[in-house]
């Protein structure tokens, strides 16, 4: 996996959903019960932007029509999505927060 530097651990404000773009992939990032998580920014069933939702309880809410998708795992929990989300792998070094978007072969 290719991990890529998006940002400072410091940008990211605690249950604000921040919009990032990797390699062309949409990705909200977001800083909850300390951890970092890197979602797909489009929703599953509307195909608007996660990172415009609420955070709560380590999961996003689509803002157009109440979707949650779990941050961990792009599971959504209740209707109308039923389909899940990818979720990306974050690490953490020092400050740097890097997400990779990218498969292993």
């Amino acid at each position: 996996m290719a991990f890529v530097r998006v940002c400072a651990l410091g940008e990211l404000e605690e249950d604000a959903p921040k919009r990032v773009e990797l390699d062309g992939t949409p990705v909200t990032l977001v800083r909850t019960e300390g951890e970092v998580f890197a979602i797909n920014d489009i929703c599953s069933h509307a195909n608007v932007s996660l990172s415009e939702g609420e955070v709560e309880d380590c999961a996003i809410e689509c803002w157009l029509h109440g979707s949650r998708f779990d941050l961990r795992t792009g599971k959504p929990s209740g209707l109308p999505a039923t389909r899940p989300v990818p979720v990306y792998p974050v690490q953490i070094q020092g400050d740097d927060v890097l997400v990779s978007v990218t498969q292993e072969s």
